[in-house]
């Protein structure tokens, strides 16, 4: 099968135990391979190990890259998304992680209108209050939530969350149960469904099933090591 082959056949298995473990199904977690600086070729190497969702989070790479690929393939965002970046991204994500504040929100709606797009998005939320990463307080999304739900083209499905990079990984369950409650209190207050939480990387992601995740972001447990970003990581 090949070692990325293999690499997700291992991490399938892990988020099949911690579904069981939870008293959840597998088919509730999406696996969102994180194909960030692997080339073509290697996506490629998981397709013929049966992933079709991916995730990018430079839009630059992702518009060189994306065209080399299949067309049935399913592309997720899961950077930050700079404005001036928005309209090249609309046409080749169909959903979008990390929202990360409401102005951004509404630049994302105005250019959608006026392609006539409706992007499906999830609201990062800094979980741990870290100065080095963006994301809306937990504290203040509720007060947010108004003006996010005001925005006609944006379909809102939950939240998103980067715990604090830790050795252990149970280190990462306070942040994700945090995150889970937090969406549970909005669905009540606003009456609204949020479906998922895109939350579990490499370090983590079977700790996160275990608490609710919809969604994990998964790339060095698949493709391996790649060379150490420079900026925020959301994903891996």
């Amino acid at each position: 099968m090949g070692v990325i082959g293999d690499n997700l056949e291992r991490v399938r298995a892990r988020i099949g135990d911690a579904a069981k473990c939870s008293g959840r199904k597998v088919d509730d977690v999406d696996l969102v391979a994180i194909s960030k600086t692997h080339d073509a070729e290697r996506v490629r190497e998981a397709i013929a190990a049966g992933q079709t969702l991916f995730g990018e989070n430079k839009v630059q790479e992702a518009r060189a890259k994306i065209p080399e690929l299949p067309s049935n393939l399913r592309w997720h965002f899961v950077g930050h998304l700079q404005r001036n970046k928005i309209r090249h991204a609309l046409p080749l994500f169909e959903l979008f992680h990390g929202i990360d504040d409401v102005d951004l929100a509404r630049d994302l709606n105005r250019v959608a209108e006026e392609m006539g797009m409706h992007p499906r998005i999830l609201l990062e939320v800094n979980v741990a209050g870290e100065g080095s990463k963006f994301g809306f307080q937990p504290n203040k999304l509720r007060e947010q939530m108004e003006s996010l739900l005001a925005l006609p083209r944006l379909t809102i499905e939950g939240l998103m969350c980067i715990p604090p990079l830790a050795e252990e990984a149970e280190h990462s369950r306070k942040f994700f149960v945090d995150l889970r409650e937090l969406r549970d209190a909005l669905e009540e207050e606003f009456a609204m469904k949020l479906p998922h939480l895109s939350m579990g990387m490499t370090n983590d992601y079977w700790i996160a099933v275990e608490e609710g995740a919809t969604m994990v972001r998964v790339g060095t447990a698949i493709f391996g090591e790649r060379a150490k970003p420079k900026r925020e990581v959301y994903a891996d």
